[in-house]
């Protein structure tokens, strides 16, 4: 069994019926056909929405017991009550996702970037709320947790000290490719953090997401140090989760698909996810009309 937990920011698209997923592909049995090929999944839609326990026991019957899902906490306990007050929240997240079982990855709290250092306390507090039978991870975008200074080191230890993952999120690629005009682009550029891509392993289980270029192809010298990292990770006998985005959302799965080539070029005695999939419908190498 693969270490390497891996996937896209959704599991189905109107765009992949026909080139991810057979044209005849039932819209509910989408899940199950992105199955085959991933095997993980970044779950946003438990950011907007807490799902009810039929639809959970539904999404688990229609997976592999390989399969991981790796949801977010509702936005009600990250954004609008900014972690306080918010144990009967936090009580029926918790008890919906125990119901996939082994199915449930790690569960991700994404903090909005006004969410600052002086607010650790508060962070911390948060965490001793957290029971110990789950993964979790924590994605921060206020810039002050990116400056080496003593409010980041606090932030690591927190983390270290309670085995939850930091979020490492690598947006390069997207903010190597000017917009000049594209309206997707532009409203990537706006919507993706803009922050250092911090490499720290803070949990046995480092949770990685790449936003990708447009173009595939470029991507190559952006993902292929996380080929070598991925590797170390492994080698120190961590199981890492890397989820692939782009732009437009289409073209994720050939991101992953290329990366998880180009690794096993580099290192083909590893167990990796072996992804192999129907050519894409975009022209990558004509995105900028060459």
């Amino acid at each position: 069994m693969a270490l390497i937990k891996t996937g896209c920011p959704i599991w189905t698209h109107e765009q992949w019926f026909g080139s991810l997923f057979p044209a005849n592909t039932v819209k509910e049995q989408s899940l199950g056909t992105y199955a085959r090929h991933f095997n993980s999944v970044e779950g946003n839609t438990s950011f907007y929405h807490i799902p009810d326990k039929k639809t959970i026991r539904r999404w688990a019957e229609q997976v592999p017991n390989d399969f991981c899902f790796t949801f977010k906490f509702h936005r009600s306990i990250s954004h609008d009550k900014k972690l306080l007050n918010i144990k009967d929240d936090l009580h029926l997240v918790l008890k919906r996702m125990a119901l996939l079982e082994d199915k449930l990855g790690c569960l991700i709290l994404q903090l909005p970037a006004s969410f600052n250092p002086s607010q650790l306390g508060t962070l911390t507090h948060f965490i001793q709320l957290l029971p110990k039978n789950f993964r979790y991870a924590i994605e921060v975008r206020h810039l002050g947790f990116f400056d080496k200074s003593d409010n980041e080191k606090a932030f690591n230890q927190l983390l270290l000290e309670n085995n939850i993952n930091r979020v490492i999120m690598d947006t390069r690629a997207l903010f190597a490719c000017p917009a000049n005009g594209d309206k997707v682009i532009e409203d990537a550029h706006r919507k993706k953090p803009r922050v250092p891509t911090n490499v720290i392993a803070t949990s046995d289980t480092p949770l990685v997401r790449f936003v990708g270029h447009p173009v595939i192809q470029t991507n190559k010298p952006f993902y292929t140090p996380w080929i070598h990292k991925t590797k170390q990770w492994l080698d120190e006998g961590k199981s890492p989760y890397l989820f692939f985005h782009m732009a437009n959302t289409v073209d994720a799965p050939w991101l992953a698909e290329a990366f998880f080539n180009d690794f096993k070029q580099l290192y083909p005695d590893t167990l990796i996810p072996s992804i192999i999939l129907p050519k894409t419908h975009n022209n990558q190498l004509d995105f900028f009309g060459a």
